[in-house]
């Protein structure tokens, strides 16, 4: 892991105060998971992202896509039941959006670690099934985090590769056509191993991390300049590298909560948004399913899931499910509100 020091070098824009000792931190409280998906079927690091459909007209109903990396991708129901499996292997990082009455699915493929790709899916809300539209070509390099951007103005979809060595490839996605037409639009770079990435398609403005280093923010908009922001750090305490999985809590037109995975002490980190600011921690566990460990992806929804969540959800891979394989826990975001005494 990199000194404080060196990592203060690298990040300028970052507060001073956390260069050296770390804030003082009050206990990281724990938040039971309410249920936990069938383990995948592939043994060792496997299971990596999910990415949450809510079924707003039914939302008990409501679904998750979640990959293994070594084999496919998986459909989960709101108590962690499989419904589908679509072989596809290596794909790494999942994300979906739902709009003009299909749901589009992507994940980062990684099956020719020298020529990145992205996989297309349309999932079927009523079988929970995926169906494949085909692999794209993204450009050099090996595809690893993936997120997904809806421009607020006019509904044009785009998607971020998260190349292993910090690049990062803005694709655009057209389905207006019988076939998405896939191509590349501009690129972005982060000097280090990156991977967790998310978009909020209020502001425009897309969230990565780099691993051993910290969080970045960028503008969203293909036209826009390329220049990243530092916003948050890896300092040991308030974020432990890994810095992975992130995730959105959004709040009316800029507020909410950016959510991201601190998997060197197993835990995960929120900031308060627009400024950024750190809003605090938590672990899961305590409950009668077993605690998440070393997690990678995560992802958080709000809104009606029905009466386990009535306030959003919240899923995280967790890395260590012995004795059975890897799998994916989730957890009620009213619940984590709860123990962090959020607004």
């Amino acid at each position: 892991m990199r000194t404080l020091a060196a990592i203060a070098l690298l990040l300028p824009g970052c507060t001073p105060a956390l260069v050296g000792t770390p804030p003082a931190l009050t206990p990281v409280p724990t938040v039971a998971a309410t249920a936990e998906t069938a383990p995948v079927a592939s043994a060792d690091d496997a299971a990596d992202d999910p990415a949450i459909w809510r079924n707003r007209r039914a939302p008990a109903k409501s679904l998750v896509v979640a990959t293994d990396k070594q084999a496919g991708v998986h459909v989960y129901d709101l108590a962690g039941k499989r419904l589908s499996y679509t072989p596809a292997p290596r794909l790494n990082n999942v994300d979906l959006r739902d709009s003009g009455g299909r749901i589009t699915v992507v994940a980062s493929d990684r099956a020719d670690i020298d020529r990145a790709h992205v996989s297309l899916f349309d999932l079927d809300p009523v079988t929970a099934r995926l169906r494949p539209l085909g692999r794209f070509p993204v450009g050099a390099g090996e595809a690893y985090g993936l997120c997904l951007w809806t421009r607020a103005r006019d509904g044009a979809l785009f998607g971020f590769v998260v190349m292993k060595d910090g690049r990062i490839d803005q694709i655009a996605i057209d389905r207006t056509g019988t076939t998405p037409q896939v191509r590349t639009v501009r690129s972005m770079k982060l000097g280090t191993q990156s991977e967790g990435c998310v978009a909020d398609d209020r502001t425009g403005q897309l969230y990565v991390a780099e691993e051993d280093v910290g969080l970045w923010r960028f503008a969203a908009d293909p036209a826009a300049a390329t220049t990243a922001t530092a916003i948050a750090r890896v300092d040991g305490a308030t974020l432990v590298a890994d810095a992975e999985g992130l995730a959105l809590a959004p709040s009316g037109r800029t507020g909410g909560y950016l959510v991201v995975s601190s998997q060197g002490d197993n835990a995960y980190t929120l900031y308060r948004l627009p400024a950024v600011s750190y809003a605090g921690r938590f672990r899961i566990g305590g409950g009668a399913i077993d605690t998440t460990s070393d997690t990678d992806g995560i992802d958080l929804v709000l809104g009606d899931f029905g009466p386990a969540y009535p306030g959003g959800l919240f899923v995280a891979q967790d890395g260590d499910n012995a004795p059975a394989t890897q799998n994916f826990k989730y957890v009620g975001w009213a619940a984590i509100r709860r123990a962090l005494r959020l607004r």
